[in-house]
């Protein structure tokens, strides 16, 4: 999927609501029950891949199929493996081929830590994108993400400048903690023209109109994923679902 084939489904819906599917125990019809409800709400869905891994073969599987329901009944939405990797060489080529041939994600978050290398075979699929994380939600992200290097810069800064020389605008994109609410504006300047997948509304305390704020552009540019208060709300996942993207629908013209 393309940046503006996305801005353009954001736009339509006056939502960039992303639904994260992290169910325990892990369970198709779970998911279908929370993706139907969701749906007209949401623009992406991202199931973190541990809650699968967690289940062994029969996980992996409810994933893949999970990932076929959604291709079939709603072929818009963007689809996101929060797995986490970064590794190099022939080993970061077969979880590109993972999450990008057998089961058909559009992108999937990875750790810049190795550097290019870790990251250049996930660019070799076509319209395909990564999502690197850069500042994360968790408190103890500030033990090295804020830490100020040598030159006075922080290290988020210097992965954020430099990994936007490894590709266009249509195939990186970097998560960005909502719970650092004071920083989205920074990132935003370091990455003006980027997709943000941002994580930690909802459960986590961050705020839906601080992030809308900071983070969305003239075009959208943005992703918030919601995944407890969405998947576990006593109201139901479709109640949550529109009441966050109410909360985003006043900031499109």
């Amino acid at each position: 999927m393309t940046r503006q084939t996305l801005n353009r489904e954001i736009q339509n819906k006056k939502s960039c609501l992303c639904v994260g599917l992290d169910v325990s125990p892990v369970s198709l019809e779970i998911n279908k029950r929370i993706i139907d409800q969701t749906a007209p709400y949401a623009v992406a869905y991202k199931p973190n891949t541990a809650f699968y891994e967690a289940a062994g073969w029969k996980g992996w599987k409810c994933l893949e199929e999970t990932v076929m329901y959604i291709r079939s009944k709603y072929p818009s939405h963007f689809l996101i493996a929060d797995a986490k990797r970064g590794d190099i060489g022939n080993t970061a080529r077969e979880y590109a081929r993972t999450f990008f041939e057998r089961m058909d994600f559009d992108a999937v978050t990875l750790s810049p830590y190795m550097g290019y290398d870790s990251v250049a075979p996930f660019l070799e699929f076509e319209n395909k994108w990564i999502i690197l994380l850069v500042l994360t939600s968790n408190p103890s992200a500030t033990d090295f993400q804020t830490a100020e290097m040598k030159e006075g810069q922080s290290l988020y800064r210097k992965i954020i400048e430099t990994a936007n020389t490894w590709a266009g605008n249509d195939r990186l994109m970097y998560v960005t903690g909502a719970t650092r609410g004071e920083m989205i504006k920074q990132v935003r300047e370091a990455a003006p023209d980027r997709f943000l997948l941002i994580p930690g509304v909802g459960t986590q305390g961050g705020s839906v109109e601080e992030v809308m704020r900071y983070a969305k552009t003239q075009q959208g540019d943005i992703l918030i994923n919601v995944s407890r208060a969405i998947v576990q709300s006593p109201e139901g996942p479709g109640a949550a679902a529109r009441s966050f993207a109410g909360r985003m629908s006043p900031f499109f013209s």
